[in-house]
């Protein structure tokens, strides 16, 4: 029997409470066997400085699910070549793990984008995509591709930059992030925001 998987991408920069209980959410409602955090190496829309080490970032995946068994901390787009785009994604998982059907997660602002992303027609073509609502980023049910779908989960207002910025101020993060990562998140983003412009810790 094929196990469904979600694909939840991103740069997890850092994983925050919100992520994990969207996801949580989608698993339900997607009726997913499993969702995969796919930690990003290299996002062609998000090159910034304040970029974490990749593994530093998905230390930091892997600890903050250690207590949720269907929820995986994957580093497969590290193995792959570079700029990591999700149509080569896609393409190689399905190649790699043919008895596993992979449904694409993404954001609303995301699927503003999705006609810039590479080979997005192929995408919708050959993937069941998931769409969860982001603030200001409306989308038009009735409007959406036959493979495509909307689902009305919970809006979280929590972002990895409030977390970066909370560290930065000094500032606490207990909530917004499990307490079995909140003393490394403090150490590497302080420890990131010292670093000269433009240089990864």
């Amino acid at each position: 029997m094929s196990k469904r998987v979600g694909i939840y991408g991103g740069s997890f920069n850092p994983i925050h409470n919100g992520h994990i209980a969207l996801a949580k959410q989608l698993l339900r409602a997607c009726r997913l066997d499993e969702v995969w955090f796919v930690v990003s190496p290299q996002n062609p829309f998000k090159q910034s400085s304040e970029l974490l080490a990749d593994d530093k970032r998905l230390q930091l995946v892997r600890l903050a699910l250690e207590e949720e068994p269907k929820l995986t901390a994957c580093d497969y787009e590290f193995h792959l070549p570079k700029p990591s785009y999700m149509w080569h994604t896609l393409q190689s998982m399905r190649r790699d793990m043919p008895d596993t059907t992979f449904v694409l997660l993404i954001g609303a602002d995301n699927w503003q984008a999705f006609p810039h992303w590479f080979r997005h027609e192929d995408i919708i073509r050959n993937f069941d995509i998931v769409i969860y609502p982001r603030k200001q980023s409306p989308v038009e049910e009735a409007l959406l591709p036959p493979r495509v779908h909307l689902v009305h989960a919970e809006l979280y207002d929590l972002s990895s930059t409030m977390i970066r910025q909370r560290v930065r101020c000094g500032e606490s993060i207990d909530g917004l992030v499990p307490p079995c990562i909140a003393p490394l998140v403090k150490a590497y983003y302080a420890n990131a925001e010292r670093k000269p412009h433009g240089e990864q810790p």
